[in-house]
């Protein structure tokens, strides 16, 4: 009987992992989004329905047997069985079988479908970094082509193609709830494509350990309707606004005379640093330090003044201001939308 209540703990606890609490959200396997993301949960729910058949069905032989034991210690061995009991092994021993190879080409078939898509008419070039994701879109027209950071904007309905680089190791991008996983790797090219389907707010997270602030490596996906994107678009091909308040002139000024500019780059001013991630629109995005903090004035001062606080490791050195420069720095940042 203890054999029979630890299996039972196990599907117990089997079924709380799958659990329709744990099953959404904007990082879920099983919340999926996306064509190919579809595909990789519809097998995963495939895969579950049959374990668990199977699980359902090895606890009843056991319960069965458990309580049909019956003392067999002074029978031959082997002699309790009948012919009917061999053909039920038999049965069932080749039963596992034909479930295990019908997964693996349900698998196989799944994972070529999704390593053999059609032409993207977007692409984008993702490069992975110590911790954080330089984007670029590019065009045939150089005026219309852009980098950002950290914050991935995507056409619903609109197939996808990203072209996954990698500046020092190995990274991963997964964003489970829009596609599957494929690495970036150091001197390679890699290529995924996916189609996202509803406009929402998703979440990725590099999944190959790459340092000491992987966990802090997260990547925003923005899905939107093709009127919005093609707003955002166009919003981010403009170059940074001139500074029109006085403390925001301030922050420009400070800004441009410090060692930022050697990291950073601004499209408009001298800023034109390619270390760090492109900040000519950083005012109008979600979050700092791949997604470390959300972005906002004092999380921009915060971030500036004290990165390795923050992310212990992270190329960002400490900037050097006195409050009021760094207040006019933070609220300069902030206004780059």
């Amino acid at each position: 009987m203890n054999a029979l209540r630890s299996a039972l703990r196990c599907g117990l606890a089997l079924v709380l992992a799958v659990a329709p609490g744990g099953c959404a959200g904007i990082q879920s396997a099983l919340d999926a989004h996306g064509v190919e993301a579809g595909a990789i949960a519809w097998l995963i729910w495939i895969f579950t329905a049959v374990c668990a058949a199977v699980w359902l069905l090895v606890m009843l032989a056991l319960a069965l047997g458990l309580l049909r034991r019956r003392r067999i210690a002074d029978a031959p061995l082997g002699a309790h069985y009948g012919t009917g009991r061999t053909r039920v092994i038999a049965t069932f021993t080749l039963l596992t079988g034909v479930i295990v190879i019908a997964l693996s080409v349900l698998s196989y078939l799944t994972d070529k479908s999704l390593a053999t898509p059609g032409p993207a008419p977007l692409t984008v070039t993702l490069i992975g970094h110590q911790w954080w994701w330089e984007i670029r879109y590019d065009d045939p027209d150089p005026s219309r082509s852009f980098t950002t950071a950290n914050e991935l904007h995507l056409p619903a309905g609109v197939q996808v193609k990203l072209s996954l680089q990698s500046t020092d190791v190995i990274h991963s991008f997964w964003v489970p709830s829009l596609a599957g996983k494929e690495d970036l790797i150091p001197g390679w090219k890699n290529d995924i494509s996916f189609t996202p389907q509803s406009p929402g707010l998703y979440r990725g997270q590099c999944a190959e350990f790459c340092g000491l602030q992987h966990a802090h490596m997260g990547l925003l996906v923005a899905v939107q309707t093709r009127a919005e994107f093609d707003a955002w678009y166009a919003a981010q091909v403009a170059p940074a606004a001139m500074a029109a308040a006085p403390d925001v002139k301030r922050g420009h000024d400070v800004f441009m005379r410090s060692g930022c500019i050697l990291c950073h780059a601004i499209r408009g001013t001298r800023a034109g640093g390619r270390v760090g991630p492109d900040l000519t629109h950083v005012g109008s995005r979600m979050a700092l330090a791949a997604d470390a903090l959300p972005l906002s004035r004092d999380t921009l001062a915060l971030w500036i003044a004290n990165p390795q606080g923050v992310k212990p490791g992270a190329n960002m050195p400490r900037v050097k201001l006195a409050d009021a420069d760094l207040e006019a720095v933070a609220r300069y940042l902030e206004s780059l939308r």
